[in-house]
């Protein structure tokens, strides 16, 4: 098993995967991770709706822009968050807690040797109102992104992002 750090300079966004399917371990093993983020007050609003059928990703690859690789992939991961766990100040804190568990998803995929990409849902009103519809999600349950999950068409290529410039010190 490679470590961390590895993991994490390795990732990249796959956009192209074979028809392979996800198993139900691997679907388990993402969830798990993408559950084991950290989470404001704890609060864990997160929730998750696996798409394995074809024609509900057929339909999302459709209806929203840069969601082709949907169609494509044998797995969609639609990152929710309940946004009736955080209220007053905090509200909005579905957003982060969501981001976090993404990127614990995207993460456990590359461990995984999967690959993944996901696609934002969240702020874009019609995008939103889009998948809730064809999802048929609960009224205060909100579609952050869609993650697709499978296995890599061909070689991905992590970009390296480290800019120094963009890190003050004090």
């Amino acid at each position: 098993m490679k470590d961390a750090l590895t993991i994490i300079q390795e990732r990249a966004s796959v956009r192209a995967y074979t028809p392979q399917s996800v198993t139900e371990g691997q679907i388990e093993i993402l969830l798990r991770a993408a559950m084991a983020a950290p989470s404001s007050k704890n609060k864990q609003p997160w929730r998750f709706m696996v798409v394995r059928q074809a024609l509900a990703r057929n339909e999302l690859a459709l209806a929203l822009p840069y969601a082709g690789m949907l169609a494509d992939a044998p797995l969609a991961i639609v990152v929710c968050g309940d946004t009736g766990i955080h209220t007053g100040e905090s509200a909005n804190s579905w957003v982060m807690d969501c981001a976090a568990a993404t990127e614990n998803l995207l993460l456990a995929a590359q461990a995984l040797d999967l690959g993944a990409v996901w696609t934002g849902v969240y702020p874009y009103a019609d995008r939103m109102q889009c998948v809730k519809r064809l999802l048929r999600l609960p009224e205060q349950v909100e579609p952050l992104n869609i993650v697709a999950v499978g296995h890599p068409a061909r070689p991905a290529r992590p970009k390296d992002k480290w800019d120094p410039a963009k890190v003050w010190y004090l």
